[in-house]
């Protein structure tokens, strides 16, 4: 989807001070070195009993800031989020709303995977075409993982991290300029984040314990007698091709412009493989030695990658920035943005 009037006016992130390292978890018998050779993850941002929320609203408000934006003028409230954010039956976008926001603004929870704030952008460029200047939409990534039944060590191909990214939409000119975004769905992998589990009573409340690592044995063993699994993995990449061909012809950006590139906090190997070989890029043009420091923090990833190129000064203004996501569904999403020919406070 083409975006020609929407820009990036403020980015906003929340990261928790403590960060702890691979090695102290091995030391601590919290994972083991083959564990963590898997995903080659240096260490985990850790937010102990801050509620995601608060990590969302303080990332919020940075955004705001960033972009000298009014609250009031606020049209759309997003918040996304892949683990539980609160008592049950209460939702995470109206704290916001309530110590922020305000007003009688569309206010949702959007549960969409590690991707959500692609298809957040997507549902809330309508809302803005033609609104005045003033205008924004505020989307929002947080989570906490530091709760029981869930092994931030020992998920896998990753190591899950804590913190929150607060996304502020205008068409006012800001830190960068949206020029396509779209998605695009593997529904045959849907059982890749359920395989092995009943999907009655919902293991949220059994008690039952996140375990990835399981459900991934248990498609696998599926896929020694099921060729279709193979065949939807085939699909997969051949999809992640497509899209990211059509978003980028859709921005008029062809390979050679591009400048940097932004993922999702998974290993290398995932990186390298489903995203930089298809941009044609070098591992050392993603975020990834930035990213494996930090975890792998939800739906955030690709925009905390994002505010650190701005913050290190590492994209200059006129480049040209891929971000990507990949999500449970399976769903793959995509964006290009351009960096602000000036940024705001220069």
């Amino acid at each position: 989807m083409q975006t020609p009037e929407l820009w990036i006016r403020g980015l906003g992130v929340y990261l928790p001070e403590t960060r702890v390292s691979v090695e102290t978890a091995v030391a601590e018998g919290l994972t083991t070195a083959e564990e963590a050779a898997v995903h080659d993850m240096a260490g985990a941002a850790v937010a102990g009993e801050l509620p995601a929320p608060e990590m969302a609203l303080r990332s919020a408000r940075e955004a705001y800031d960033q972009a000298g934006a009014d609250p009031d003028d606020t049209r759309v409230l997003l918040y996304t989020d892949i683990w539980h954010q609160g008592p049950d039956v209460w939702f995470p976008q109206y704290h916001l709303q309530h110590h922020l926001v305000r007003g009688d603004v569309i206010a949702g929870e959007l549960r969409q995977g590690c991707n959500a704030l692609f298809t957040a952008m997507e549902l809330t460029e309508p809302h803005l075409r033609g609104a005045p200047e003033s205008a924004t939409a505020l989307l929002v990534a947080a989570d906490n993982f530091s709760t029981p039944n869930v092994d931030r060590w020992r998920s896998g191909a990753f190591v899950m991290g804590d913190g929150a990214c607060a996304v502020l939409l205008g068409r006012a000119p800001g830190l960068a300029r949206v020029l396509s975004v779209g998605s695009m769905v593997v529904p045959e992998l849907e059982e890749l984040h359920r395989a092995g589990e009943p999907e009655f009573p919902p293991a949220a409340t059994t008690g039952t314990a996140l375990d990835l690592r399981a459900r991934g044995r248990a498609l696998s063993e599926k896929g020694e007698e099921d060729p279709e699994v193979d065949i939807a993995w085939f699909t997969l990449q051949q999809k992640m091709m497509l899209l990211v061909g059509r978003t980028l012809a859709e921005a008029g950006v062809g390979f050679g412009d591009i400048a940097r590139a932004t993922f999702s906090n998974l290993g290398p190997g995932a990186v390298e493989h489903r995203w930089m070989d298809v941009l044609k890029l070098p591992m050392e043009k993603s975020t990834w030695s930035h990213g494996r420091t930090i975890g792998h923090i939800g739906a955030a990833d690709p925009f905390i990658g994002l505010r650190h190129l701005l913050d290190e000064g590492e994209v200059r203004p006129g480049d040209h920035v891929v971000l990507g996501g990949l999500g449970s569904g399976v769903t793959l999403s995509c964006a290009v943005v351009r960096i602000a020919d000036v940024l705001p406070g220069s």
